[in-house]
């Protein structure tokens, strides 16, 4: 029987506080650093895992996206076009797994027909929020990739800082859903954006001041009932639908970018209420990783910023702190697959 594990990855953005790949097994046992192919002291953005093949994972690092076919004991670097990047996102089309998108700095998408082997870029020609481009345009970084499991050619990029961006051409023209009323860059600093599996054109998105909500396709917008953590809202960082039932959601959040301690939050009706999830423990930092077994649900793990991961078995009844080494830190993504 083939093992199922939990991949957590760290990277400090060129800082030297934390950097690497690490996995377990869901049962248990020790983390192991799993580095082989990747660049020097990597810097892991995300964690992507393919729906129909569990040995097949993307990660993106300081300078690309990594492939590895044999669940990351080895890693080989995607020939993408262009100057190198850092890759921040990974998403596969809901019905043909072997066409793959990677976002990265500089606002590049990068789109696979042939499950990695050939590349291309996606030219993305679109109109920021005036907020994040006036007096000086912000460095703009696709951290977020989703397609609408209903109607896939509609497919949206979140983009830290520079609001959600949609497309209804399969990724051939964008334009930005997010312009509207607001005085600072908060609600368009955006770090994910998810859309149902059920419920047609219905998007949440989480910003370092909370979750936004549209029921349209993004023409219009309200704010979620998520509980504030800070006065300026709830960093939240990482959005997730029960593979298994998609009336659940959970963000991962805390008071802001390293706040204590952090918090998880479940809704069961689709986003329209939301709960912090009583661990029965309290975790160190912001949540920053959070991932469900795609093959049983009730396998849930977290990771914070510092290091700290906790998994459950049974639903989020009951949770175990089983965190990295110490002394590591620096998470940016964790899988299970």
């Amino acid at each position: 029987m083939t093992n199922t594990f939990v991949y957590v990855g760290l990277g400090s953005e060129g800082g030297a506080e934390g950097h690497g790949l690490y996995r377990r097994t869901l049962e248990g046992g020790n983390w192991e650093l799993r580095v082989d192919g990747l660049p020097a002291n990597p810097e892991i953005r995300v964690i992507a895992i393919s729906p129909n093949e569990p040995g097949v994972i993307y990660t993106g690092a300081q300078d690309g996206l990594y492939r590895s076919s044999d669940r990351g004991d080895s890693w080989e670097k995607m020939d993408l076009p262009g100057e190198p990047v850092p890759i921040w996102s990974v998403a596969f089309h809901p019905q043909d797994p072997r066409i793959v998108y990677a976002g990265g700095e500089e606002a590049r998408l990068y789109v696979s027909e042939d499950g990695g082997q050939s590349w291309e870029l996606m030219p993305i020609n679109a109109t920021y929020p005036s907020v994040t481009t006036t007096p000086a345009m912000l460095p703009k970084r696709i951290i977020g990739i989703t397609l609408d499991p209903n109607s896939p050619e509609e497919m949206y990029a979140a983009v830290e800082v520079g609001g959600l961006l949609k497309s209804t051409d399969g990724g051939a023209s964008w334009e930005s859903v997010s312009e509207g009323h607001y005085q600072n860059d908060d609600p368009v600093d955006m770090h994910s954006v998810l859309v149902s599996s059920h419920r047609p054109r219905h998007i949440s998105t989480i910003s370092r001041i909370g979750l936004s909500r549209s029921d349209d396709g993004g023409d219009h917008w309200s704010p979620g009932r998520i509980q504030m953590l800070s006065q300026r809202g709830t960093y939240c960082r990482v959005i997730r639908e029960d593979p298994q039932d998609p009336n659940t959601l959970y963000v991962g959040a805390g008071p802001e970018f390293r706040g204590n301690p952090g918090a998880l939050f479940r809704s069961r009706d689709g986003g329209n209420s939301w709960n912090q999830v009583n661990m029965g423990l309290t975790l160190n930092c912001t949540l920053f990783g959070f991932a469900i077994n795609p093959a049983d649900s009730s396998q849930m793990y977290g990771a914070t910023r510092l290091g700290q991961v906790v998994g459950s078995h049974d639903g989020g009844r009951t949770w175990q702190d089983c965190s990295l080494p110490e002394g590591v830190s620096e998470v940016n993504a964790l899988a299970i697959g």
